[in-house]
């Protein structure tokens, strides 16, 4: 499978987190999705009815990150990539869930977790 809907950079605020502070003040996740999928479709009929509608993925995706805490960003990963393949013409998803916040006592430029599903 050769095309894709990729939307990077989504930002959402949520309360996830090994420790308790974490789910107190709550952090930013940044969520990146790739969706891979026919879009023959859509570009032959130029409908949106025929495509994943990344505006309202998007939204499903914030909700999941703005919703239930959980301790692990694989978690939140695993919840996130389940969103992608609820459309049944999405064939695989790659999520990619970052903590730029994540307590680690050190400089550091991302923490992030990146799963792969097909079907």
């Amino acid at each position: 499978m050769t095309d894709r809907i990729t939307l990077t950079g989504l930002r959402a605020y949520g309360r996830h987190g090994v420790y308790d502070f974490e789910r107190a003040r709550g952090q930013e996740f940044v969520v990146d999705a790739v969706l891979e999928l026919d879009l023959t479709s859509a570009a032959r009929s130029d409908e949106v009815a025929d495509t994943v509608h990344y505006g309202e993925l998007a939204d499903r995706l914030v909700a999941v990150v703005t919703g239930e805490p959980v301790n692990l960003i694989e978690t939140l990963a695993d919840r996130l990539i389940e969103v992608c393949l609820a459309d049944a013409r999405v064939r695989a998803a790659t999520v990619t869930v970052h903590k730029p916040e994540a307590p680690v006592p050190y400089a550091f430029a991302d923490v992030a977790v990146t799963m792969r599903r097909t079907r």
